[in-house]
């Protein structure tokens, strides 16, 4: 495993962070897995050398947090874990268990704290741009959680680039600590991001964790596998609607991956983590090849003829990913 610089910052993280999603409770999403049948993926993450989780606190509502705490005091020392979790999204129908206010940002990195069993994160992430609350307000309530020790630092997660660099402006402008990650939407059939943030981020020193590299499992094959998943998952029904397009991306993964005798998967995350200024794709697993492609994919060289080949059938499409 490759540990990568992130951002500007000295800290190092894995090449591939495990997003924790999966893991939590089946009533909060009927593809959720319990507690049982996620420990083994946290613990062989960790065998394959990623220091990097990233989980939030809307994630079955807490049990994410719960789950990949007690996974990590198990098979991790604390100060070898590179924990990030977020925050934003409603915990509960109360009108003050949700959004980036001072009141909320508080309440909710004690809360995450105690879910994860720990007195810190590394990384604590503003899940969306919240247009309710002043932004002086968020960025100060965000200085405080870093000054009172509770994360080393703060990122930001899919919103526009103009509303990013509102925020790192004003963040220089009036001495807070500063957004040192972006955790953004982006894969060979969602490339928005490369007109705008990207470029942003790595002006910036922004260290970028993309999203969803595989479109929700599309890139892998999915869409018409019959899963629960695939079944069920509405927002990649809303983001990935472009069929026509995204059948020709598939397609073009697919036959890249025949080529070279590997899982398409492994095609559509080499591609992500080959793009200039990415620091660590996130990836989910729930089946055991999830990681061992992911993993297999950073080994993975495309050639410029293969990227071109992958990227020809990509048009410009709406934005998607910051609802």
């Amino acid at each position: 495993m490759e540990y990568m610089r992130f951002g500007s910052t000295g800290l190092k993280v894995s090449s591939l962070c495990l997003g924790c999603m999966t893991y939590g409770s089946p009533t909060w999403r009927p593809w959720v897995l319990d507690e049982d049948a996620s420990r083994h993926f946290i613990r062989d993450a960790v065998e394959k050398g990623i220091n990097f989780f990233d989980t939030a606190d809307m994630y079955s509502l807490g049990a994410s947090e719960e789950i990949l705490g007690r996974a990590l005091r198990e098979h991790l020392p604390r100060d070898e874990a590179v924990i990030a979790t977020k925050v934003f999204y409603p915990m509960s129908g109360k009108p003050n268990d949700r959004g980036l206010s001072r009141k909320h940002i508080l309440t909710s990195i004690d809360a995450s704290l105690k879910r994860l069993g720990t007195d810190h994160v590394d990384l604590y992430i503003i899940h969306r741009f919240d247009p309710d609350t002043p932004l002086e307000e968020t960025l100060e309530a965000l200085d405080t959680v870093v000054r009172s020790g509770k994360a080393r630092y703060i990122g930001a997660s899919s919103m526009y680039a103009w509303q990013f660099m509102k925020l790192l402006g004003m963040q220089k402008s009036m001495g807070l600590a500063r957004f040192v990650s972006m955790q953004n939407h982006y894969n060979l059939a969602y490339r928005e991001e490369e007109r705008e943030m990207l470029p942003l981020c790595r002006s910036e020193g922004i260290a970028v964790t993309p999203w969803s590299p595989l479109a929700r499992g599309m890139l892998a094959g999915t869409r018409q596998s019959g899963t629960e998943r695939a079944a069920t998952d509405q927002l990649s029904q809303l983001w990935y609607d472009h069929r026509e397009m995204e059948d020709a991306i598939v397609a073009a993964v697919a036959e890249v991956a025949a080529a070279r005798g590997v899982a398409p998967a492994r095609v559509a995350i080499a591609w992500v983590a080959s793009r200039p200024g990415i620091t660590a794709p996130i990836v989910g697993a729930s089946k055991p090849h999830h990681l061992e492609d992911a993993v297999a994919a950073l080994e993975l060289r495309l050639t410029d003829d293969e990227v071109r080949r992958l990227e020809a059938a990509y048009r410009p499409r709406p934005v998607a990913g910051h609802e």
